[in-house]
């Protein structure tokens, strides 16, 4: 009978002992669908709530002396429900008078999807010899077959539209055996921005294949079966950038799902991770600073192009979300949108990339919080929280805020609550249903490639915010033996406070992907230096999108007309320099121009074994590298600028006989980065 008594409190869903209560997956991670455990979980900390309403608030279950590094959150979700109680407490969960959640309808969805895949010219009907037309010649046929379904359906749904206030009342009750002659075919499911019909769940289903059969036929044919699994006890694998994810959704539907490894559940140990190395191509590796903001651009219209086509071909539903035409605060620091503050930042601290007060949280936590016991998860004074926050909005920019009277634990409340408090969610309230969507996908291989593509989307202050983030917690989990935060734990504390519910079905909806959230997480943490890692056939696209938008260029102006005449007139005094520079061009020789070096131009022979990292130390050797100016100057590294790119730093591992002959035409120049 005493075990009965004590199992009353159980219902608090507090104690990690109560496995038949707390333990949602038996050895491996599932979509919590259909978990009653977490319900459990939930109705326990509504009913602590409602106790401590009533002034009977328990006290907390006792914890054992010395806490395991992360086992005991392993097997439950007790931080993830502590931290929400923590926020419910607070009353900070995002501004709701800013954000609105509804389903946009079929024109206004494509409309935005069509504009910010940088098609917009479709909707007229004009294409010409635009940027548009540029961008789908280099589409692939799969990603090509989508953006005509996004351009049909647009023009459909437009038409309907029209028609409908003249329709007929026998139109409007027809029966039966009065169909259109045409009647419209099912449509089916939408890109990660868009609604799939709740007809349209299962992609085995007849109605969600492509409306157009050259999309599955030619893919079939392309596509080879899936690749041999590796062994279970290997978990490590390469991740290609060589091929558009999208064609690998068919050749994977097509291979034996249940058997391959990589679309068995995630078990929430740690070390049972799957670990995708970055791929080493000769190209070199990009990083997304690499690229010029222009490029970058190009990435992001290709990258929503790919993502729609990768979630069609996976056969998942999405929703968008709608924001609400609200003013949000032009001035202050927490409520304040991350575009507003960094126009704030610059003011002060110009090429400020990620907003002060949160490089200045971190900053405190890094320099004195890594080895706190229980950072993030135990929470700070809410008085000290509020007090300090109001002194951060009044004395951060006069520099007159003192850090040293904030508490470890006080800093990572602000920090969450900066996060939270976001008018516009840190990922974005246009790309929230394609994270919270990944957490459906079973295979952790393509996961990773919906949140790649995802982060590419990201708009840039975002990104880097998040990216400041994610290096952060990085180095919370490294300092697990004396924090005792585990990657389990950290990404449970911070999922809450970074995939906000909105709306009257928010607990239900939090309840079902509590544990994918905190799996998203893990993800980010774990894989960030290859999310933040261009593709290589993004590139690619990037490279022909450049080269068709120069040809199809048209000198239509006065000015370029007189540019042509005066290269007509000069053709005869540079033919002979035009004949040696293409006879040192076919034997691999490029000139390489340095100018804050001494010797601002060096001519290189390349051959098969020459890289970056070679040219760069052959000029800081003949610079003098080790004197003591030049120790001064910043680091400089490689740059391929112009030709079928607009500027892109290489990586020391880059071989750059493969780049000269991927862009022949571009310049080679040695500069800082700007980062």
């Amino acid at each position: 009978m005493e075990m009965k008594d004590s199992c009353s409190v159980i219902l608090t869903a507090y104690h990690s002992y109560a496995q038949s209560r707390i333990h949602l997956v038996d050895e491996g991670y599932a979509p919590p669908r259909h978990s009653p455990c977490r319900k459990v979980q939930y109705q326990g900390i509504d009913l602590l709530g409602r106790m401590s309403s009533r002034g009977t608030r328990p006290s907390p279950p006792p914890s054992p002396p010395e806490r395991p590094a992360s086992r005991d959150s392993q097997d439950s979700m007790e931080d993830y429900w502590s931290e929400v109680k923590n926020i419910e407490e607070d009353g900070q969960r995002g501004h709701e008078d800013l954000l609105e959640r509804g389903s946009m309808d079929e024109v206004e969805l494509e409309e935005a999807w069509l504009q910010d895949a940088g098609l917009s010219t479709l909707m007229s009907g004009a294409l010409g010899e635009g940027p548009a037309e540029a961008l789908l010649s280099t589409l692939t046929r799969s990603q090509a077959a989508m953006v005509k379904k996004r351009v049909d359906n647009y023009t459909l749904t437009v038409r309907k539209r029209s028609k409908q206030p003249t329709r007929h009342v026998r139109d409007i009750f027809s029966t039966p055996d009065k169909l259109p002659v045409d009647p419209i075919p099912p449509v089916p499911p939408k890109s990660p921005n868009g609604d799939m019909p709740s007809r349209c769940v299962h992609r085995t289903s007849s109605r969600v294949r492509p409306a157009c059969p050259s999309f599955s036929q030619s893919t079939e044919r392309r596509v080879s079966e899936c690749p041999p699994c590796p062994p279970p006890q290997d978990t490590s694998d390469s991740l290609s950038f060589e091929v558009p994810y999208s064609e690998g959704t068919t050749a994977h539907h097509r291979g034996r799902q249940g058997d391959c490894q990589d679309c068995q559940r995630i078990r929430r140990d740690d070390h049972d991770l799957p670990t995708f190395q970055l791929p080493r191509p000769k190209l070199g590796l990009t990083r997304i600073q690499d690229l010029s903001c222009e490029d970058m651009k190009k990435i992001g219209y290709i990258s929503l192009i790919e993502l729609t086509t990768f979630y069609d071909g996976l056969g998942i539903e999405l929703k968008r979300n709608r924001a609400a035409r609200s003013k949000a605060r032009d001035s202050g620091i927490f409520g304040v949108p991350l575009t507003t503050l960094l126009e704030n930042d610059q003011k002060k601290f110009p090429g400020s990339k990620v907003p002060l007060v949160f490089r200045k949280l971190l900053s405190k936590l890094e320099q004195t919080g890594l080895q706190t016991e229980g950072i993030l998860r135990v929470p700070g004074s809410a008085s000290r929280v509020k007090h300090l926050r109001q002194e951060l909005e009044q004395k951060l920019y006069e520099d007159r805020f003192d850090w040293e009277q904030v508490r470890h634990n006080d800093a990572a409340g602000l920090l969450k609550m900066f996060i939270r408090e976001l008018p516009y969610p840190l990922l974005t309230l246009q790309h929230a249903p394609a994270f919270s969507a990944a957490q459906n996908i079973s295979s952790p291989r393509q996961q990773i490639q919906a949140l790649h593509l995802l982060i590419m989307l990201l708009p840039e202050p975002n990104r880097d915010t998040l990216k400041a983030l994610l290096e952060f917690l990085r180095k919370v989990v490294a300092y697990e033996e004396k924090n005792r935060m585990g990657l389990w734990n950290v990404s449970m504390i911070v999922a809450p406070n970074l995939f906000t519910y909105r709306g009257k079905n928010a607990k239900q909806e939090e309840m079902q992907g509590a544990a994918g959230a905190a799996h998203l997480v893990r993800l980010l943490i774990t894989h960030q230096d290859l999310l933040w890692t261009v593709p290589c056939f993004l590139i690619s696209h990037v490279r022909k999108l450049n080269e068709a938008g120069a040809s199809k260029k048209p000198p239509s102006s006065e000015k370029t007309k007189r540019k042509l005449l005066l290269m007509r007139r000069k053709t005869t005094e540079r033919e002979k320099t035009e004949r040696s520079e293409l006879t040192d061009l076919r034997q691999g020789v490029i000139r390489v121009h340095a100018p804050l070096h001494a010797k601002i131009s060096m001519a290189i022979q390349l051959d098969n074994e020459t890289k970056a990292k070679d040219v760069m130390a052959r000029f800081d050797y003949e610079n003098g590298r080790g004197t003591r100016n030049t120790s001064r100057r910043p680091r400089q590294y490689l740059f391929e600028v112009g030709g079928n790119i607009g500027e892109r730093s290489l990586d020391p591992e880059t071989h750059l006989l493969d780049v000269y002959h991927v862009n022949p035409h571009c310049e080679w120049v040695l500069k800082p980065t700007t980062t």
